[in-house]
């Protein structure tokens, strides 16, 4: 596997992952202007896989406030796993976010995603309790 930083044309391969990815949520904001200004704001931090091929293998959307980091659209096409490149990625988002001088790191798994709960929970991050998740658009 070739890892590097996603790039804006790493935008279609990565959708088309996500499209197949059991579990992901999608929205307007992955739209290509929202993903492009995210990587934007974000330099750096998101991260992708490429098989031998060329074949965009997996992805980590990377990103922070300032305090804290979130990860957002960890996939790793179905031929790819169990060979260790979701740890890897999550690994490079992490050590990026760490060299920005972000100390802690959250992400949200969609509750019936079992196969995501399993890995995070699985690579030693700690699902939290007693949070409530609210949204609204502006």
């Amino acid at each position: 596997m070739l890892y590097r930083a996603m790039v804006a044309e790493d935008y279609d391969a990565a959708c088309r992952l996500w499209e197949n990815t059991a579990g992901m949520g999608l929205s307007e904001a992955d739209s290509r202007e929202g993903i492009l200004q995210f990587l934007g704001r974000n330099p750096g931090l998101s991260q992708v896989c490429e098989e031998e091929d060329g074949t965009l293998a997996g992805t980590v959307m990377c990103g922070h406030d300032g305090r804290r980091g979130y990860m957002y659209h960890v996939a790793v096409s179905t031929a790819c796993r169990g060979k260790g490149a979701g740890r890897e990625l999550v690994s490079r988002a992490l050590a990026a976010l760490h060299e920005a001088g972000i100390a802690k790191c959250h992400l949200m798994v969609i509750e019936g995603n079992t196969l995501g709960r399993s890995f995070w929970s699985g690579t030693g991050w700690q699902e939290r309790e007693g949070l409530v998740l609210f949204s609204q658009n502006t």
